[in-house]
């Protein structure tokens, strides 16, 4: 999972397909996903930011672990970057949209309990 921010300090999130057999439809999230077999988890983050929004984000950290627990169950490693590009300009190849969002905005988007969880660990960790 990628936490990527702005210059500014905004969070670029991913508004997911409203489809009944997702994870969390409807919801706002961060990009990433599943490790394929044999995959390292950083592996997997160069590979799903590239397919699911032709994005390249150079210099990623890892950050943390975090339990899906409403969800899939797994443990889920986070990693954050910087890239000032513009979200609507990307390639989406899965979801509703990219976006821009303020971190004071992040409690009025529907978003799943772990992810809003990581975002605020890592609001926090960079104060």
């Amino acid at each position: 999972m990628a936490i990527i921010a702005n210059a500014r300090g905004d969070l670029l999130l991913h508004l997911r397909d409203d489809l009944p057999q997702i994870a969390w439809p409807g919801h706002w999230s961060v990009l990433g996903g599943g490790c394929d077999p044999g995959e390292s988890p950083r592996q997997t983050i160069v590979r799903e930011l590239d397919e699911e929004a032709g994005l390249v984000v150079e210099d990623l950290v890892e950050l943390f672990e975090v339990p899906d627990v409403h969800g899939s169950g797994r443990l889920l490693t986070f990693y954050a970057g910087v890239w000032d590009g513009d979200a609507e300009a990307l390639p989406l190849t899965e979801g509703v949209k990219l976006a821009w969002v303020a971190p004071d905005l992040l409690d009025t988007l529907l978003m799943p309990p772990f992810i809003r969880t990581a975002l605020y660990r890592y609001l926090e960790d960079r104060s």
